[in-house]
């Protein structure tokens, strides 16, 4: 069969042919893959940057896809990291990772939303006690994730959610998503009353947003949570001591771990049904498999996401 093969990594994945998968679990089917999201989470797993990545080489990138089963159903299913990926023409899946879908399913708009969407998704259903009402600060808004997150923390009955990004043209977008406000990393200070943060930036422009918060709010003993998703400013921020000193702050992660995986898949058929009611806008573009070497270079110019179609 033809996938994208991760050869090296410091290289992009190229079309090649790699060996057909084999079911080899009593809960392991193959299926074909109809559809492969390409999110940053996949580019760190090809480029051996994500924390859960074994060296092995060579490997076909991919954690999630639309398939096709032998009886012709169609299927959301996530993995976990392999060798064998979703970006190919066939895969093999554990069923109790994958949901049917509901047929006439758009399997390009699945694929783009499930991923972006499950990381705030699963951050408030799973790691805080999310209560409606409270306020949202979503950092680093104008991704697809983030643009994701204003969405399902509308969803979940956020009294406020801000966006906060450095492109002002991509935030300007962002009311008609759901956001209430939008500001740029350099006037954070005005989200200090916010509850949650979902910080999908990390590194020093997180460190300075919670020094900036801590000190303009108001009433510093009222909690803050800050959940740790992503971290494209870089993996280090140099929290200042006094931060979790003079303040009422709390800092959790949420990811592959930290979230356990039955949580994961008890939640992926309540966001495939809202996806699939089309609760979210979501943005997408298709591109042949086989134009792999490109897409990935154009992921970074596009505010779409692009899926990866055999």
């Amino acid at each position: 069969m033809k996938a994208a093969v991760v050869t090296a990594f410091d290289a992009p994945p190229r079309y090649l042919k790699f060996p057909d998968p084999v079911a080899r679990g009593k809960d392991e089917i193959v299926v074909d893959v109809l559809a492969a999201g390409l999110h940053p989470r996949v580019r760190s797993q090809a480029n051996g940057s994500h924390y859960t990545s074994t060296g092995a080489l060579p490997l076909v990138p991919g954690i999630d896809a639309v398939v096709r089963d032998a009886k012709g159903r169609i299927r959301y299913t996530v993995m976990d990291d392999t060798t064998l990926g979703t970006m190919a023409e066939r895969t093999v899946i554990e069923t109790g990772r994958s949901v049917v879908l509901p047929g006439g399913t758009d399997p390009v708009l699945m694929a783009a939303a499930m991923n972006p969407a499950m990381s705030s998704w699963v951050a408030l259903r799973r790691r805080i006690d999310f209560r409606r009402r409270q306020r949202v600060l979503v950092l680093g808004a104008t991704g697809n994730a983030g643009q994701m997150a204003i969405q399902v923390a509308r969803r979940f009955g956020a009294a406020q959610v801000i966006a906060a990004g450095r492109d002002q043209a991509r935030l300007a977008a962002l009311g008609a998503l759901g956001a209430d406000e939008t500001i740029t990393f350099d006037q954070l200070a005005a989200a200090a009353e916010a509850d949650v943060v979902l910080d999908y930036v990390w590194g020093q422009p997180a460190a300075r947003a919670m020094a900036g918060m801590l000190t303009a709010r108001g009433d510093r003993s009222r909690p803050l949570t800050w959940i740790q998703i992503g971290s494209v400013a870089g993996p280090d921020a140099p929290v200042p001591s006094a931060a979790l000193r003079s303040a009422r702050l709390s800092i959790v992660g949420s990811g592959i771990g930290s979230v356990p995986g039955r949580d994961w898949v008890k939640e992926i058929p309540k966001l495939a049904a809202a996806v699939t009611k089309g609760t979210f806008d979501v943005r997408a573009r298709a591109v042949p498999l086989a134009d792999v070497e490109h897409a990935w270079t154009d992921a970074a110019n596009t505010t779409d996401r692009i899926v990866l179609v055999p």
